[in-house]
């Protein structure tokens, strides 16, 4: 019988299992196999002028664009402070000093931006920058809402928990080493978890199968199809997975340290960010395989990207405080 929260799970075809460094056990987690979560290459100078338009930003480490009200959220590199950008003015940002340093940044309710945070989510009134606090058992590392208004977190220690939309735990799930980024595709949960390198999927009271996740992945987003995308930084990758069952159906090369995605439903494109040439590229996933179909130069060290959803406009963010490039839905169809 396979281990719960263990690595060392049928990797239909992927890769073979290598042993990573370090031990789980050492902090009263699961006795895995982990490594230190992976992080962005070091981005060097630009070389080439960013595509579209450059807006001054701090340094930025997650990204977010409220299809609700226009406005982009953005996340600084310490945690602390939240900006609220619309980019269609020359207006400067609202900022907001957050009651306790952020981790991730994802859509709640119309016109709301959650934030995972240490022992809360945190949710934030974009119109009015009101921000109102739900307690949580854990340092929060990843959160998404569903249409209903539930909540599932998931925390630095491995627990995933479902909220009711009044805060009221539901639902709670143990074993992983550390629940850092969270897929909802239909009534799937999948976490994605940086130290095993692991997708796993999460049961009603247990955790399900687990698959691999390349070398060393950093981000994961899904897109319209029920896809769940993810980055595999070490291993230069991006690779597709569906849920229910879990099971890899892409794997391809992708240049230049891939760490950062957004998905652009109206072009059904996935973005990604190329930290060690400072480039982000579009890839059209419908064929079986990746196919490129963009790539534009960024500012320097392009940690974050959103996509508007009512316009297609692309959004990169650096991490070095480099600026905010947005590069048009019409500019990127020129650009191809």
């Amino acid at each position: 019988m396979r281990p719960r929260g263990s690595v060392a799970t049928a990797f239909l075809g992927a890769a073979a299992l290598v042993v990573l460094t370090g031990c789980a056990g050492d902090d009263g987690g699961p006795d895995v196999p982990t490594r230190e979560p992976v992080t962005a290459a070091v981005s060097p100078a630009t070389a080439d002028t960013p595509a579209g338009r450059v807006l001054p930003a701090t340094a930025t480490a997650a990204l977010l664009a409220e299809p609700t009200t226009g406005h982009l959220a953005a996340l600084d590199t310490t945690g602390t402070t939240l900006s609220l950008i619309d980019p269609d003015t020359t207006e400067p940002a609202r900022t907001l000093t957050l009651p306790a340093a952020g981790a991730a940044l994802a859509q709640g309710a119309p016109g709301e931006v959650l934030v995972a945070a240490p022992d809360r989510v945190l949710r934030v009134q974009v119109a009015t920058g009101t921000v109102t606090e739900i307690p949580v058992d854990g340092d929060v590392r990843s959160v998404q809402a569903r249409a209903d208004g539930t909540l599932v977190v998931g925390t630095a220690e491995g627990t995933v928990r479902e909220l009711a939309a009044d805060g009221t735990v539901t639902r709670t799930v143990t074993g992983l080493v550390s629940a850092d980024e969270i897929a909802l595709t239909g009534e799937n949960i999948t976490v994605l978890d940086r130290k095993q390198t692991a997708v796993v999927e999460v049961g009603d009271d247990a955790l399900g199968l687990m698959l691999r996740a390349g070398d060393g992945a950093a981000d994961a987003v899904t897109d319209p199809h029920g896809r769940i995308i993810v980055t595999d930084t070490a291993g230069g990758e991006l690779l597709v997975y569906s849920a229910g069952p879990l099971v890899l159906r892409q794997r391809f090369p992708v240049p230049s340290s891939p760490y950062a995605l957004a998905y652009d439903p109206r072009s059904d494109t996935v973005w990604v960010s190329c930290t060690q040439s400072n480039e982000v590229i579009g890839y059209d996933l419908a064929t079986g395989i990746g196919v490129e179909v963009g790539r534009f130069p960024t500012v320097r060290q392009p940690d974050a990207v959103a996509v508007d959803e009512r316009t297609g406009d692309l959004f990169v963010a650096s991490a070095v405080g480099d600026g905010l490039q947005r590069i048009g839905a019409d500019e990127r169809k020129r650009g191809q």
